[in-house]
């Protein structure tokens, strides 16, 4: 078994995230339609943060279809990845984010920060027209 396989393993034995590979894409899906506790998202922050670190990805996908609501320190952590990926020269999208929680980007003016695509294919496509190594 190879590192990404191991990792992708460990990882995806929890009820938050599904992590999945899609050629050198990797995609985070939120498995609950909530993240609100402090818990989750430290969890949540372990968990994504050993997988910039450690698999060094270039191109990521937050995937929101299955998110209603998530507490003010998830937008945190999203701009820690954001900058995490950045400057190692990758690429983060998100993708699958519903109407109200996009208000929060906008409110936050974090919506000039990250790119929204609908689905995970969408981001997929456009980080391949992209041409991110």
């Amino acid at each position: 078994m190879g590192e990404t396989e191991y990792f992708l393993n460990q990882r995806n034995d929890n009820e938050l995230l599904d992590i999945t590979t899609r050629e050198d894409i990797w995609i985070v899906l939120f498995r609950q339609s909530s993240i609100g506790s402090m818990g989750e998202i430290e969890k949540i922050a372990d968990i994504l943060r050993a997988l910039v670190c450690k698999q060094h990805p270039a191109k990521m996908i937050i995937d929101f279809s299955n998110v209603r609501f998530f507490s003010s320190q998830m937008l945190g952590l999203l701009v820690d990845l954001w900058r995490r990926m950045k400057e190692a020269g990758g690429k983060l999208l998100i993708c699958g984010i519903n109407p109200q929680l996009i208000r929060v980007f906008r409110i936050t003016h974090l919506d000039k920060l990250f790119e929204f695509y609908e689905n995970s294919a969408a981001a997929a496509a456009a980080l391949q027209l992209q041409g991110i190594q």
